[in-house]
């Protein structure tokens, strides 16, 4: 069985303060009361043919109800997770109002063994995050995107306002 593969969108934003990301809390049981390194870049599995970029930009709208940004993006690369996972993503500079995602769902057997299936939110909340506190909260095999980012920051110049260094 192939390894699986995910793509996604780190949106990113200048605020006084700094940069900071987007990341959604995962959904589900499991996640529930779980905040440190519970938290994902918006991402999502796709199989060959489609296309990486393509996947990235359809699981956004899926994840987040809320269509692609546009803009210059930037390839952070791909990451192998623990549970043999690739995931490549896409930085874009961007705003979006957490109050405004309505979330793609699940559907799973929970409990466990009961034989019920239960609907849940993909991702049951996203938060602009500083980028110190991103780490903290991002799971750990994705945190090599936000260093990534931050190497790219002093190369993304852009016209409306988003990260660049004149």
């Amino acid at each position: 069985m192939p390894a699986k593969r995910s793509a996604g969108i780190l949106l990113f934003r200048q605020v006084p303060a700094g940069v900071e990301v987007l990341l959604g809390h995962m959904g589900g049981p499991f996640w529930a009361k779980k905040d440190a390194a519970a938290w994902t870049v918006v991402k999502g599995e796709y199989e060959p043919p489609e296309e990486p970029a393509a996947a990235a930009r359809r699981e956004f709208t899926e994840e987040l109800g809320l269509p692609a940004p546009e803009g210059e993006y930037v390839e952070l690369g791909e990451v192998r997770q623990s549970g043999g996972k690739t995931v490549t993503v896409w930085a874009v500079a961007g705003e979006l109002d957490p109050a405004a995602v309505v979330p793609g769902t699940f559907e799973m057997e929970w409990p466990p063994r009961s034989g019920r299936r239960q609907t849940f939110p993909e991702l049951d909340r996203v938060e602009w995050f500083a980028l110190a506190d991103a780490a903290e909260k991002i799971v750990k095999g994705q945190r090599a995107f936000l260093d990534r980012l931050v190497e790219h920051l002093p190369d993304l110049d852009h016209a409306d306002g988003g990260p660049g260094v004149g």
